[in-house]
């Protein structure tokens, strides 16, 4: 039920806040939500090899990140990081970005 709770609280809002999940890309979504080195590496080859777009998982929902944000995590792909941001529909606007525990 909390995580429900969570995930709605964050499809709902269209203000700033934070939240922590995965940098992965467009093509695998949540399968990269573990921040292994497996994951870091397919997420980084899609990204920077193929041109997949990097995108934001939080638990099994898929948020894409703005055209404005993407360069602020190109740093962290496939890593566990905690956002901070807006919200709009399903697109992410990525004020800072930064390594979660």
């Amino acid at each position: 039920m909390k995580k429900f709770a969570f995930l709605s609280l964050f499809a709902m809002s269209a203000f700033a806040a934070e939240w922590t999940g995965y940098i992965s890309d467009s093509g695998c979504g949540a399968k990269h939500n573990d921040g292994s080195e497996r994951s870091m590496k397919c997420v980084s080859g899609c990204v920077k090899g193929k041109g997949a777009a990097p995108v934001f998982v939080v638990g099994d929902k898929v948020y894409k990140i703005d055209d404005a944000s993407k360069s602020k995590v190109m740093d962290h792909l496939g890593h566990k990081v905690t956002v901070n941001g807006k919200l709009s529909g399903e697109t992410v606007s990525i004020d800072s970005v930064a390594m979660a525990n």
